[in-house]
């Protein structure tokens, strides 16, 4: 409960206006009231650690804007299913628990980065889970015997916590030791025989059911069966919405894409697409999200982003060759996530500073040394990645980004000008600090 009722009540009534609540350590609340979190509409961060709760409401879902969430040193013996519906969530704490599960449906976070889960009761991490994008994951101290071999395909995990676990499978070297090694161990470990659905029925089968499903759906799923080319069943699916054709082989698209006008999301991450496809862009006017991370694109032309004008979402990550020749971000005026990792920058391209409505930036292991003050403009930005990068200094007017920025990461820069303790307590600590170093008016 909370201190008293007036409390309550405060907090219900101005619900949705709510960005970020904090229940201060002490409270010894017993019970998160699913009424409450029903009106915290808008709500980007929710810190209730240092209480006594022992579980979350069914509808904890509906906080689809929580962006950061920290329930760590409570009684929490479960996750409710509904927490799929934390769209948004980035950062998740919950360690110092009781948990001894963890619902298949957490899966479904896609933009998580952060989960921590040390001190708990698991006895196994679910193999659902492994499909995370995760950077960190802290299982220390908790019951595991043993790992899912999957763990190793999460090749966005640069650091694995397990010390204070039972492991017998896997050597102490090995679990102490640098992460990249234990997820090349677990990788070792994975079947050898590809696909359990391409071994029972032909790519052929899959392609035609899935094109006969997204008749009504809209939405083409063909991820990871192993083509070397786009099908025709593509185009022959009707009006196709959302297309999917990741982790596959493709090397280039055909022509014929160019007649899946309403496509408005299309994604071919992971597979071997060398050239950026203007033509056939230009053909998809509907296009509002283009996925093409980790192919082996070579350089985008400079005007190469004028093909796809309405783009809302662009993920170009772990494509070191594709910004060589300085494409004009300042075409994509609409621009609200922009996913740059690992594309081999020395700086910030000046043209991403005309994008104004950018809510996510990331610009993670890069070699980018210092962020332009123009960065106070980004009054739009929730969650900026500069993590794995050589930036020594941060300017002070990022702090002007307290009000909205919810998510900076900036682990692995040898960052000089702000002490170690400070970093540790997160985003809000790192930006007031920033924001008292402003020159007074």
């Amino acid at each position: 409960m909370c201190k008293s009722n007036m409390n309550c009540l405060l907090v219900s009534s101005l619900g949705q206006y709510l960005w970020s609540f904090r229940m201060w350590p002490g409270n010894k609340l017993h019970i998160l009231s699913g009424n409450l979190v029903a009106s915290w509409t808008k709500l980007t961060e929710l810190n209730a650690s240092k209480n006594l709760l022992s579980g979350l409401p069914d509808n904890f879902g509906s906080l689809s804007k929580l962006i950061r969430l920290d329930l760590h040193q409570n009684k929490i013996a479960s996750i409710p299913p509904s927490i799929e519906g934390c769209s948004s969530l980035a950062e998740f704490y919950i360690g110092n628990n009781s948990l001894s599960t963890l619902p298949d449906e957490i899966r479904a976070l896609g933009r998580l980065a952060t989960l921590d889960l040390h001190s708990n009761q698991l006895k196994e991490f679910p193999v659902e889970a492994c499909k995370l994008h995760l950077s960190v994951l802290d299982l220390s101290n908790n019951s595991l015997s043993g790992l899912p071999p999957e763990i190793g395909k999460m090749n966005s995990l640069r650091k694995i916590l397990l010390n204070g676990n039972p492991i017998r499978t896997i050597r102490s070297s090995l679990i102490s030791g640098p992460t990249p090694a234990l997820l090349k161990f677990l990788r070792s470990r994975l079947p050898q025989n590809g696909d359990s659905e391409s071994s029972t029925s032909s790519k052929e089968d899959v392609v035609a059911s899935a094109a006969r499903m997204s008749l009504g759906s809209k939405d083409l799923s063909l991820e990871g069966l192993g083509l070397s080319a786009v099908p025709s069943k593509v185009w022959e699916s009707g009006e196709i919405v959302k297309l999917d054709l990741s982790r596959n082989s493709i090397q280039e698209l055909p022509v014929e894409l160019s007649s899946c006008v309403s496509v408005q999301t299309l994604i071919l991450s992971k597979n071997k697409i060398k050239e950026w496809p203007s033509s056939i862009l230009k053909a998809l006017s509907s296009l509002t999200c283009l996925k093409l991370d980790n192919n082996i694109l070579g350089p985008i032309p400079a005007d190469g982003f004028q093909a796809v004008p309405m783009l809302q979402i662009l993920d170009l990550s772990c494509n070191p060759s594709s910004l060589s020749r300085n494409p004009a971000f300042s075409s994509l005026r609409h621009l609200h996530e922009l996913y740059l990792r690992r594309v081999q920058l020395g700086e910030i391209p000046s043209d991403i500073l005309s994008l104004k409505q950018l809510k996510v930036l990331h610009l993670s292991q890069n070699s980018i040394e210092s962020i332009p003050e123009e960065f106070k403009h980004f009054v739009q930005l929730t969650e900026f990645d500069l993590s794995d990068n050589n930036i020594s200094v941060l300017p002070p007017e990022l702090g002007l980004l307290e009000p909205t920025l919810q998510v900076l990461r900036l682990d692995g820069n040898p960052l000089r000008s702000i002490r170690r303790p400070i970093l540790e307590r997160g985003t809000k600590a790192v930006l007031s600090y920033l924001k008292d170093k402003l020159p007074a008016q």
